[in-house]
């Protein structure tokens, strides 16, 4: 049976180590989304480009 200050010390050791996993892994989400709706505006924006090109020539 693990001992309440084995215990006490795995808590106390994911508190302080878990938090800042867990505030990077939302960030790298967060950043992952948005780098997705950036690559998609970018296409839709080369796609009008070109498409004006052809319009004009």
């Amino acid at each position: 049976m693990i001992e309440i200050s084995t215990l006490s010390f795995m808590i106390q050791t994911l508190e302080n180590v878990g938090f800042p996993v867990v505030v990077t892994l939302v960030l790298l989400i967060r950043y992952e989304v948005r780098m997705e709706r950036l690559e998609q505006h970018s296409k839709k924006l080369s796609d009008v480009i070109n498409e004006l090109r052809r319009d004009i020539s």
